[in-house]
């Protein structure tokens, strides 16, 4: 990040922890020295709508109020994930103010996005962390479970499984181990479905479709509240919001549930 000078213009993220500040519901757009920004550090992180997007370093003390970046889920993918990618810099930026290696001083450099320790050199790039999401199915039923964090007296939102990916682990392992680890079913035909760069704080949420093999449902009770085979055609219970991987999982999986009962049918 440099400076920015009163003759910067664009639009302005600001962020505090997972959260981003609107004005009107929209970003700040203009001109620095008219919005205040002149001489705050910032970076421009790529274009919204034809303008240069600024991500400005966070601000502690700020007063402006900020809201959750899943709010704006709504928003297209691209714009989404260039707000995720802002929140995810900063992140990085404020947890790595110093090195891991000898405890000195970082700074961040200006051939590419990485943090360098002032005494011994050694460089640090944003850490991203992978985790797996899956959506299992059986037959015309697919598996959702109702994770604590998520449980209501009446109810709370069912959804897929996810898991870190744990080191020296395949992805395709982790999906096992996850499913396994969380509701006791063991699964096959794994495959790749899609990706999605979550900011909470620095995850890449990789997503696989697969099909149930063997067991009955056996809950880690320290994390799962409750998990069920839901029938494609019957009421679901509250899913995870429209823009995740996981809701796309889930609409995914169902097709899948209604053609195999249409096969079955005919």
């Amino acid at each position: 990040m440099r400076g920015i000078q009163s003759n910067d213009s664009g639009y302005w993220l600001l962020t505090q922890g997972s959260h981003l500040h609107l004005e009107n519901e929209a970003l700040p757009c203009g001109a620095a020295e008219s919005l205040g920004f002149t001489g705050l550090k910032g970076m421009i992180i790529g274009k919204w709508d034809e303008q240069s997007l600024w991500l400005i370093e966070e601000q502690s003390g700020d007063s402006r109020d900020y809201v959750n970046l899943r709010d704006q889920l709504f928003l297209p993918e691209e714009k989404f994930y260039l707000l995720s990618r802002g929140i995810e810099i900063n992140h990085f930026l404020k947890t790595h103010q110093f090195c891991g290696r000898c405890g000195h001083l970082n700074q961040q450099t200006e051939d590419e996005l990485a943090m360098q320790c002032c005494h011994c050199g050694y460089r640090t790039y944003p850490v991203i962390h992978p985790s797996i999401i899956v959506a299992v199915r059986r037959g015309t039923q697919i598996l959702l479970a109702n994770h604590k964090r998520h449980y209501q007296p009446r109810g709370g939102m069912y959804t897929t499984l996810a898991g870190f990916v744990e080191a020296g682990e395949t992805f395709e392992q982790a999906v096992m181990r996850e499913v396994w680890e969380e509701t006791g079913i063991k699964i096959k035909n794994i495959r790749y479905f899609g990706s999605q760069p979550w900011a909470f704080p620095n995850s890449q949420m990789v997503g696989f479709l697969a099909d149930y093999e063997s067991g009955e449902i056996q809950l880690q009770e320290a994390e799962i509240h409750d998990a069920q085979w839901f029938s494609y055609h019957q009421p679901l219970p509250e899913l995870p919001p429209t823009g995740t991987i996981a809701r796309k999982l889930i609409h995914a999986t169902l097709e899948l549930c209604q053609a195999a009962d249409h096969k079955k049918e005919s």
